[in-house]
């Protein structure tokens, strides 16, 4: 028997695995330790309902994920809107040498990826579902860009994204505690840490303030971008290289905010679109979730712990080795590794997460609270999806 779910059912389907996902994490401590988020919870648990229908031969479900594509491409559209140079300068040069470093960091994972996946006498695309899509960008990048590769034939590429973008989630939430605590006592970094005026970590709550009579304003701007971003697109397709299809989008988005912070003319509705983001962020994953196909896993299962461990050992060496000693071989640079871990392999919540663990324990580190957020939440994400669109040329 098969059962078909037009669009709106699907997108209905994706609330209720939302719903579930919410309930679970709040009932189950390891679920919030974690951070993982309520739409995989509850769609990865659907999802593995449905391989259990597949494979027994009860049902076969199919989807209309046309809504999930909208809901991409506005979760990507407020991303574009983070893209703030402003900030991006005023931050120092600490902020432009970490930037760096995430930049470094994007690379590496891919060429990773790719390196093993050739030793493994894999499609290199496959490879590509471990690196830097869902490693940094986690699982709103890994549903976004696994359709994309699937375009290029290569099977079960967003089950697979997913898979690892989950496995990054906990993975990282586990090595960045020990990774900080090891370089503080190791270095006896206490030893020489400065008082330090956390004044610094207040936000602008003006920019952020929420009204709930701008939230249409929010929304006609995200919809100004996305309609700008086709334009965009079109010329980019005219290069002749593949690029996703929010990508026009986010550029257009990042282009409306710097003017408009240049100029001072105009309000762009930071708040307003951050929360618009999120609702379309979990409707995504919602939809991205149910329509796993998780029997397609089956035939890279060793294959993938590799490249997973590899991936995971990279962020270890990375962080304690490169971030530690670049950023200042200080207090400082090992809450920086902690945090490096979290978003590195997971998500901005992780990040933070990890630092939150260090800094209980020790002492607050301004400067890594202002860094990880910054490039984290802002930059790290758009240019992962310029990076990985290199790669995927490229190959």
């Amino acid at each position: 028997m098969k059962i078909q779910l037009d669009m709106y059912q699907t997108l209905a389907a994706a609330v209720l695995v939302l719903l579930l996902g919410n309930y679970l994490r709040k009932k189950i401590n390891f679920l919030e330790k974690f951070c993982i988020p309520a739409p995989v919870i509850g769609g990865l648990l659907f999802a593995i309902f449905t391989c259990i229908c597949y494979t027994t031969g009860i049902i076969e479900f199919s989807f209309d994920d046309t809504l999930r594509e909208v809901c991409m491409v506005f979760f990507f559209t407020s991303v574009g809107f983070q893209a703030n140079l402003k900030v991006l300068k005023s931050g120092g040069r600490s902020l432009i040498v970490f930037l760096g470093l995430v930049i470094a960091l994007i690379f590496s994972q891919n060429l990773l990826a790719i390196v093993l996946s050739k030793l493994l006498n894999l499609n290199p695309l496959i490879g590509m579902c471990t690196g830097s899509i869902p490693m940094v960008g986690g699982h709103g990048t890994a549903g976004a860009f696994g359709p994309v590769l699937e375009d290029f034939n290569i099977q079960g590429a967003t089950t697979i994204c997913t898979a690892a973008a989950t496995f990054g989630l906990i993975t990282g939430s586990l090595v960045g505690g020990p990774i900080g605590k090891r370089l503080i006592e190791k270095r006896k970094l206490m030893d020489n840490v400065p008082t330090e005026d956390d004044s610094l970590l207040v936000e602008d709550e003006e920019k952020h303030q929420r009204h709930t009579n701008m939230y249409a304003a929010a929304v006609f701007q995200l919809i100004l971008a996305i309609g700008l971003g086709t334009i965009f697109s079109y010329f980019l397709t005219k290069t002749g290289l593949t690029f996703p299809i929010y990508i026009g989008a986010m550029l257009a988005a990042a282009l409306m905010r710097n003017i408009t912070e240049y100029s001072g003319k105009g309000t762009i509705h930071m708040g307003e679109i951050n929360d618009l983001g999120g609702i379309c962020l979990s409707l995504f994953l919602g939809m991205a979730m149910i329509t796993l196909k998780l029997w397609e896993l089956a035939t890279l299962a060793l294959p993938l712990v590799i490249l997973l461990a590899a991936q995971t050992l990279l962020i270890c060496v990375f962080t304690y080795f490169v971030i530690f000693n670049v950023m200042g071989r200080d207090y400082d640079a090992a809450v920086l590794s902690a945090g490096t871990c979290g978003f590195g392999m997971g998500a901005t919540p992780n990040a933070m997460a990890n630092m939150q663990a260090i800094c209980d324990r020790y002492v607050p580190s301004v400067k890594a609270y202002l860094i990880i957020p910054l490039i984290g939440s802002l930059f790290a994400d758009f240019i992962n999806s310029l990076v990985i669109t290199f790669f995927i040329n490229i190959l």
